[in-house]
C-alpha cells in the first residue's frame, strides 16, 4: 500500500474531494485536530469540496453540528448526507417499496426526527407503522436484542425498511458500538426487506457528483476511514479512494488494513496518516 503523509500529496492529481464526516473530521463529539486545517488547505488550493456522510439526518442538521464544532459552511461547497438523499427520493416517489406509506417507525439517535419533515409520514410505533426508517443507532445504551424484539413483528408483517445510515460501526464517547447498518442487517436476518441508501451504494455518490457539476470521476478523490463504505463506494463510481487511518481504524497496522481490504475485496489508492 502507498502511504501518504497528508492530503498535500494529492493536490496535483484531483480537482474534487468527497470527504467523509464521522471518523474523518470528528469522532461524533469532538473535532479532530487537523480537520479544519485539511479542509482549509483544499479550499485554498481551489478544490471543490463536498462532505459526504452516511448520516441518517438531513444535511442541514449535520452542517449545524459541524458549525458548532468549529467547521463553518464556508469550509466546503456542499454537504451530502445519506439521510438527505433518502428524503429527496421519498419526496419524489423514487423508492417503489415506500410508495403509499403513511406511517413510519423512525429509529434515530438523540431524539432527532427531522428526517420525516415534509415527507407526509406520521410517526408511529411498531404495531401500526407501514414503513421503517433506520436512521441511527443507540447501541451505546440499548442492546441489539432491543431492536430485534421491536423489529421482528414488522418483519413478519412484511413492512419495508429504509436504512439511511449504512455504517456498521458507530463511534461514541464510550467507544465503538454497532451502528444503524447492523440494525438493518438484523432486520434482513428476521426476513424483512431493506432498501439501503448511503455509502457504498452509488446513489449518494451520484447525488454529490451531480451537485458539483458532474466532474470527471478520474479527477475525484474520496477520503474516509472505512474500506467497505468509502473505498468500495469510490470504486463503484470510478473515483479514487484514500483511506485515513483514523476513526474506526485508528491505530491499525498495515497488516490489519490489508486483511480488511482483502475481506472487502477492494484496495485504496493510498493510505493517509492525517489530513493536514
Amino acid at each position: 500500500m502507498t502511504r501518504l503523509p497528508t492530503l498535500t500529496a494529492l493536490l496535483d492529481r484531483y480537482d474534487t474531494f468527497l470527504v467523509d464526516q464521522f471518523g474523518t473530521l470528528h469522532d461524533g463529539t469532538t473535532l479532530y485536530p487537523d480537520a479544519a486545517a485539511g479542509l482549509a488547505m483544499l479550499r485554498a488550493a481551489g478544490k471543490q469540496v463536498a462532505l459526504l456522510s452516511n448520516s441518517g439526518r438531513r444535511a442541514a442538521a449535520n452542517a449545524a453540528r459541524l458549525a458548532r464544532m468549529g467547521i463553518p459552511e464556508t469550509a466546503y461547497d456542499l454537504f451530502i448526507s445519506s439521510g438527505e438523499v433518502a428524503a429527496n427520493l421519498l419526496a419524489r416517489g423514487g423508492i417503489a417499496a415506500a410508495r403509499g406509506a403513511r406511517t413510519c417507525l423512525l429509529l434515530e439517535r438523540n431524539g432527532d426526527g427531522s428526517l420525516l419533515d415534509d415527507l407526509g409520514l406520521a410517526p408511529a410505533g411498531p404495531d401500526s407503522a407501514d414503513l421503517v426508517m433506520i436512521a441511527g443507532s443507540e447501541g451505546d445504551r440499548l442492546p441489539m436484542d432491543h431492536y430485534k424484539d421491536m423489529l421482528a413483528p414488522l418483519a413478519r408483517r412484511g413492512v419495508p425498511a429504509l436504512c439511511t445510515s449504512p455504517d456498521r460501526t458507530m463511534l461514541t464517547p464510550s467507544g465503538p458500538t454497532f451502528g444503524a447498518g447492523q440494525i438493518g442487517e438484523t432486520y434482513e436476518s428476521l426476513g424483512g426487506a431493506v432498501i439501503w441508501i448511503g455509502k457504498p451504494y452509488p446513489a449518494v455518490f451520484h447525488a454529490a457528483l451531480a451537485a458539483l457539476g458532474n466532474p470527471d470521476p478520474a479527477r475525484v478523490a474520496v477520503v474516509g476511514d472505512s474500506v467497505e463504505h468509502d473505498i468500495a463506494g469510490a470504486r463503484s463510481v470510478g473515483c479514487a479512494g484514500y483511506l485515513l487511518v483514523q476513526g474506526i481504524i485508528a491505530g491499525w497496522s498495515d497488516s490489519q488494513i490489508e486483511a480488511e481490504c482483502a475481506r472487502a475485496g477492494v484496495w485504496p489508492d493510498g493510505v493517509l496518516s492525517q489530513l493536514a
